[in-house]
């Protein structure tokens, strides 16, 4: 007679919790950068799901910093102002009209909802911007060819640390002043990536609309799980790495080369994507590493 105890939706909850346990003990007093964006960002369901994941990482003993940009928020505003939006490979000509749109969304609307969201869950998050105490200094994009867009010049994580060391979440919106005190607009992953960087992260995670890194684009069953720097660098010469995931996969390898210890894809339409790539063991996208 089978007296084996059958497998129930409650064991299966208590096995995964088992399961974390050695990840939750490994990354305690760990740093996780997370760049939220895409999908997670707009669909309602899955903000709840990236707001209830990063107060569950704070509240296990990791420490986690968000960055955000808000492209489709900024693009609703623009219209609403009657300014057309206007790109250029892929980055948004920003002029000082359309900066200062871009500051009061992600600044003064898209932060503060994320800040709301994650307190609502029971966590303790602080909004900030790239200019606050400065966090980050921007320097102009191809000498301002296309207006007020920014690289990151360098980052003070002065600001962030007895933040963190008191268990707040900082959520940083990708705006940064440059030299001349003037706001700049920055991708939000390369932000990210140096804010990790500057902190001697654990991981870097990019929330993406993706599955991770394909080794043929648009096939999900080729998701590549992991990858050396020097593998991902041969994809990128390849042509396999291409279009929106080159800069993406080159902001990881970026920050994985500054000391970062591991650098995370995730595909942010999944709900809880976050933990299924922390703590379990079959993990989830792909996980670039040294």
């Amino acid at each position: 007679m089978d007296t084996s105890s059958p497998i129930t939706p409650d064991l299966t909850r208590v096995q995964v919790l088992s399961e974390a346990l050695p990840y939750i003990q490994r990354f305690a007093g760990r740093t996780v950068v997370i760049k939220y964006g895409g999908a997670a960002m707009v669909q309602e369901n899955l903000r709840h799901a990236v707001f209830r994941d990063i107060t569950l990482l704070a509240c296990v003993g990791l420490r986690p910093v968000m960055v955000h940009g808000g492209g489709p928020e900024i693009n609703t505003w623009l219209a609403k102002l009657a300014i057309e939006p206007e790109f250029h490979a892929g980055l948004r000509v920003t002029s000082a009209e359309t900066m200062e749109v871009v500051e009061m969304v992600l600044v003064g609307r898209v932060n503060k909802q994320i800040v709301n969201g994650i307190n609502r869950q029971g966590g303790r998050a602080v909004g900030l911007s790239g200019s606050d105490g400065q966090l980050v200094q921007a320097r102009p994009y191809d000498n301002g060819s296309i207006g007020l867009v920014g690289e990151v010049e360098r980052v003070d994580p002065g600001l962030l640390m007895p933040l963190l060391e008191r268990g707040y979440i900082p959520v940083i919106s990708s705006v940064a002043a440059g030299p001349s005190g003037v706001s700049h607009n920055i991708n939000a992953d390369i932000v990210a990536g140096e804010i990790a960087a500057a902190l001697h992260a654990e991981k870097l995670i990019l929330l993406t609309d993706t599955p991770g890194v394909l080794r043929q684009p648009g096939v999900a069953s080729t998701l590549l799980e992991r990858l050396s720097i020097g593998e991902a660098r041969a994809l990128m010469a390849a042509g396999v790495v291409s279009g929106g995931m080159a800069p993406k996969t080159e902001c990881c390898i970026r920050a994985l080369a500054q000391g970062v210890r591991s650098a995370h894809i995730l595909d942010g339409r999944v709900p809880h994507a976050l933990l299924q790539e922390i703590f379990t063991d079959a993990g989830i996208g792909t996980m670039i590493s040294g």
